[in-house]
């Protein structure tokens, strides 16, 4: 516990009382016996203007992130304001994709597996807009407007992921736009992944 020594020892004993506990609980349970230390400083850690300054010159050093918008004409266009895709940094996010056919703009017939499959493929448009595949997807949600739909989906999905499978979230909802079965959304990391 850090202070500084000119703090009156009733603050220190409040201080320590207040946090102590909870710091040497942590310690309790990574470390057999427990290791705790207590030091005291003869200057205060740090004044308000000093924060300050530090955040003020914090933000001037922070590099700016870079936003790509991806959009690609062999994927449906966006339904709504918001782009197919959005890369920053090496992080891309794919917005919800539908069974949607490029050509006509429609939900693709043959029911939920037919427009599971036209979703991924329009996914696998967009990563290859930004120079990826289905390899640098790792993490999909995945909503079903009938969860009984569920195992129907995934023999379509191990299809397009085959091993090491991305990170999943599968959701029913209420309803999807132009009355689909299911929408699949991603994140996929640009540049070379390495399965450790």
């Amino acid at each position: 516990m850090l202070f500084p020594k000119e703090a009156p020892p009733k603050m220190q004993r409040a201080l320590v009382g207040r946090d102590y506990g909870r710091l040497n609980g942590g310690n309790c349970s990574f470390f057999i016996p427990p290791l705790s230390c207590c030091t005291a400083i003869s200057q205060p850690l740090c004044s308000e203007e000093s924060l300050e300054e530090i955040e003020e010159k914090n933000q001037g050093n922070m590099a700016a992130l870079h936003r790509k918008i991806i959009n690609t004409a062999s994927a449906p266009a966006a339904i709504g304001p918001y782009s197919q895709a959005v890369v920053a940094d090496r992080t891309m996010y794919i917005s919800g994709q539908l069974g949607l056919d490029v050509a006509s703009g429609q939900l693709v017939d043959g029911g939920v597996q037919a427009q599971a499959k036209q979703a991924l493929i329009n996914m696998g448009e967009i990563l290859k807009a930004a120079g990826c595949d289905y390899t640098n997807v790792v993490k999909t949600t995945v909503l079903l407007s009938d969860i009984n739909d569920f195992n129907s989906v995934n023999e379509v999905y191990k299809t397009f992921f085959s091993s090491n499978f991305p990170a999943r979230a599968a959701y029913q909802v209420a309803a999807l736009p132009r009355g689909g079965l299911v929408e699949i959304e991603a994140v996929a990391v640009l540049g070379p992944l390495s399965d450790s």
